[in-house]
């Protein structure tokens, strides 16, 4: 079964449906490749999911050792090359917003390194990842 169904809108603009949930996102191109930039490019999303993925295994982890990080944000850049044109970098700032003892940072940390978006992406993307506790 497909997870999700994505239509060409024209203007360089799609609307991506997620068939189980009918959740929908809309991405735009980026102005710097003839966009309007008025959503997400496809590029975003790719990286946008790199924190997101990561925030659900620590989530899973997380409540697995009873520790709440609910609140927690990331903030993410990415950085596009060219020649071709793609991602070479993405850098994801974690701010956990809570006190946590050396062990739990430790097993967080090492889970986030576990999610399946980061192994899917190509090695020569350079993944720049902090996190910051408190």
């Amino acid at each position: 079964m497909a997870t999700s169904k994505v239509t060409y809108l024209g203007d360089l603009r799609t609307s991506s449906i997620h068939l189980q949930s009918g959740s929908e996102i809309i991405s735009d191109a980026p102005l710097d490749n003839n966009g309007k930039g008025e959503a997400f490019s496809p590029t975003d999303t790719v990286a946008n999911g790199l924190a997101s993925c990561m925030f659900t295994v620590m989530g899973i982890k997380a409540r697995e050792m009873e520790v709440d990080f609910s609140g927690a944000t990331a903030e993410v850049t990415k950085v596009m090359g060219t020649d071709p044109r793609r991602i070479t970098e993405i850098h994801v700032t974690f701010s956990m917003g809570i006190a946590a003892d050396e062990k739990t940072r430790t097993i967080l940390e090492r889970t986030a390194m576990t999610c399946p978006v980061f192994f899917s992406l190509h090695p020569d993307i350079k993944k720049v990842i902090v996190f910051n506790w408190d």
